[in-house]
């Protein structure tokens, strides 16, 4: 008996000590990437409680080795805040071919109800292995109908999707019908009549915003669009066309809207200044990509980042379409070739960052490595936008270490050391 209540006293121990966290954690000696820009060689980046309480210049700065619970010696390696994927279905489709596992789509046209926070499952296996490329916040996005519900700004890291949850209903998707058909030779015979239906829906909208509700004249769809009227919401209108941006332009101005946001913009770069004067942020659809028309440059898809910053228009860079669950683990690389054509290294690192962050208003928290915000990030072995060197060191979400590995690195080490061994 006493051998027994010895054993278990020692297995609870073991776990306590094993379960504690590091609450000051100390990484020296890194290229400091902040998401802002701005770059700093050798840098000491000091985490107190899940937040960043100062970045200093490591040769510059002397500190107590016994103050801090962890110090982490990086060699030179380059520190990122964590990647951010907007506008995604991470986390809540697994297969895409597999219909069981798809939970982004709705019945119905109007569903502003619709909520993707208590759809996501934090443990996806897509999951895992988008973090390995440093990409640790996702946009988490429902499709389907023209207006498809909101969308919640969660952590790739946490036991369920409440402790994931950063921002839980930060916007509505409107989703703008096209202007062309036919592959683009001739205009919709019903555009005019569905713009009229959505004109006509969010008047109804906003007047019930404005009145006041009791159980009696509760309705579900109308009261998850009260905040996108009062400011609080944002609304996120899916369009591509010329015709399509343009007349966005004028409803978020007809509506008041105070946070309208463009996802997609393809042909954004030909109204950037308008754009620009209307304040309206655009997520920029995926850099690889095929020129639509036939009279587009060849590398139009990969320049348009450039494009809309000469144009002074604010943007991000996400990774709708195909496969854009597991791809998304390819959005620094996007970023990568939008630096390639025109950006510099720490523009591309911001649309994919700091940029994105402020366009789903979290930046105050999020998006990059400064004193007061978040501890989330990663340290990378080299340049983590070139898929030669993006190879992580470590990841920290909240402050909290997480892990890096993933289904595919256990079965790349499991068979490197069975055929080493055979060698």
């Amino acid at each position: 008996m006493k051998r027994l209540l010895f054993t278990v006293a020692i297995f609870f121990l073991t776990f306590m000590v094993c379960s504690q966290e590091s609450n000051k954690i100390l990484l020296k000696n890194g290229t400091l990437h902040v998401g802002n820009g701005e770059t700093m060689e050798s840098a000491l980046v000091a985490i107190e409680d899940g937040r960043i309480s100062f970045v200093k210049n490591a040769l510059a700065y002397s500190y107590d080795v016994e103050a801090w619970d962890t110090i982490v010696e990086l060699n030179g390696r380059h520190i990122y805040p964590g990647f951010v994927a907007p506008n995604s279905t991470l986390g809540i489709t697994e297969i895409d071919a597999v219909r069981a596992t798809r939970d982004f789509e709705e019945v119905g046209a109007y569903n502003p109800h619709v909520r993707s926070q208590i759809a996501f499952n934090v443990e996806s296996k897509v999951i895992s292995t988008v973090r390995t490329n440093g990409v640790l916040i996702a946009q988490v996005t429902p499709r389907g109908g023209i207006i498809s519900g909101s969308s919640s700004v969660m952590k790739l890291d946490g036991w369920n999707w409440e402790d994931a949850t950063i921002s839980k209903d930060d916007g509505i998707h409107l989703n703008w019908p096209r202007t062309l058909q036919n592959h683009g030779r001739e205009r919709s015979d019903k555009y005019d009549e569905k713009k009229q239906e959505i004109y006509a829906f969010f008047e109804m909208a906003s007047a019930y915003a404005r009145s006041t509700q009791n159980a009696e004249t509760f309705d579900a769809r109308l009261a998850a669009m009260r905040d996108c009227f009062k400011g609080k919401q944002r609304v996120y209108i899916h369009a591509d066309e010329l015709q399509q941006l343009v007349d966005v332009i004028e409803f978020a101005k007809a509506f008041k809207l105070k946070f309208p946001v463009i996802v997609g913009g393809y042909d954004a770069h030909l109204i950037g200044r308008k754009l620009a004067d209307a304040k309206i942020p655009v997520m920029l659809l995926r850099p690889h990509s095929l020129p639509w028309n036939e009279e587009d440059d060849i590398d139009l898809p990969y320049k348009l980042p450039f494009l809309l910053k000469e144009n002074g228009v604010k943007f991000c860079i996400q990774n709708e379409g195909d496969m854009e669950a597991m791809n998304a683990r390819n959005i620094p690389f996007l970023a990568g070739t939008a630096a390639a054509y025109g950006l510099t290294d720490e523009e591309a690192l911001s649309a994919i960052s700091l940029w994105s962050c402020e366009i789903m208003g979290i930046e105050k928290d999020y998006g990059s490595i400064e004193k007061g915000k978040s501890a989330t990030l990663f340290v990378s072995d080299g340049d983590a936008l070139d898929m030669r060197s993006n190879n992580i060191f470590l990841a920290l979400v909240d402050g909290k270490f997480m892990s890096t590995e993933n289904s595919q690195t256990r079965l790349y080490e499991k068979y490197r050391k069975k055929y080493k061994l055979q060698n």
